[in-house]
């Protein structure tokens, strides 16, 4: 049995509130247990230095902060920019993640960024800020302008990125996308670990699957040196699936209407 009285299978109660804040484009406060996240989309149009003229289209990109009081010892600020070394490779995940659902030739000059800030962990923290960045992600495509906006500066060339034929933002994206962490714990495989779970699991791994049946990350790694089977791989990998098969029907019942949803 475990800490919080789940079967081995079971998620974590889930209550996701979409348009939490009214400023971003999109606004999400999810849910998952006791880890709670706030993740919103904003829009603009600075697209990153390296993009190139020629290119169509724009940019996802992704920020992932623990605030300080969202753990139960104080979690102090980074001393350099706005992240550690830890939140670094999350949100370098969570981007990568969202972008492998998007078209982003087809959401004209835009950044869209996600900023995911933790209030309160509980395990699992990166895959449910995939989940509710995704929520955000697409109300925020939903609120693209109707026409792409006048080239800047006026009255040069007309860049790819500019090309009305790439702009499509009711088709920029082209799949769903859910996340959930599985492990081993006690020799069993278990979905959805909170803390208690994922500080004795023996194999923790988290994975990112769209709803066209394609996985987009699979991380793990077994935490105590001795490995684990293909055996152990299938079935928490099959345990995955049904877990963010369950996630994405919450997303679309929250998505197909305002407020809340909960399962």
């Amino acid at each position: 049995m475990r800490n919080d009285g789940r079967s081995a299978d079971q998620l974590r109660p889930v209550k996701v509130t979409r348009g939490f804040t009214k400023t971003p484009a999109g606004s999400v406060l999810w849910e998952q247990g006791d880890t709670v996240l706030l993740c919103t989309a904003s829009v603009s149009r600075e697209l990153p230095p390296w993009f190139r003229e020629d290119k169509p289209g724009g940019w996802v990109t992704a920020e992932y902060v623990m605030l300080p009081g969202s753990t139960p010892q104080r979690k102090p600020w980074p001393t350099m920019g706005h992240t550690d070394s830890r939140g670094t490779e999350i949100q370098r995940l969570i981007g990568r993640a969202l972008r492998a659902v998007v078209d982003v030739s087809k959401i004209g000059p835009h950044t869209i960024a996600i900023d995911c800030q933790v209030l309160q962990a509980d395990g699992g923290t990166r895959t449910a800020a995939i989940c509710g960045g995704y929520v955000a992600l697409a109300d925020a495509i939903a609120k693209l302008p109707r026409e792409l906006p006048a080239p800047v500066p006026p009255r040069t060339p007309t860049p790819a990125r500019y090309d009305p034929k790439f702009y499509d933002p009711a088709h920029a994206l082209i799949d769903q996308l859910a996340a959930v962490s599985v492990g081993v714990v006690e020799g069993e495989v278990r979905l959805d670990l909170d803390y208690h779970d994922d500080s004795r699991a023996n194999v923790d791994l988290n994975v990112a699957y769209t709803a066209g049946g394609k996985f987009v990350e699979v991380q793990g790694s077994a935490e105590n040196g001795a490995g684990f089977d293909r055996s152990q791989m299938d079935r928490m990998l099959d345990m995955a699936v049904r877990g963010c098969e369950q996630i994405m029907t919450l997303q679309r019942q929250v998505m197909g209407r305002s407020g809340n949803a909960e399962r």
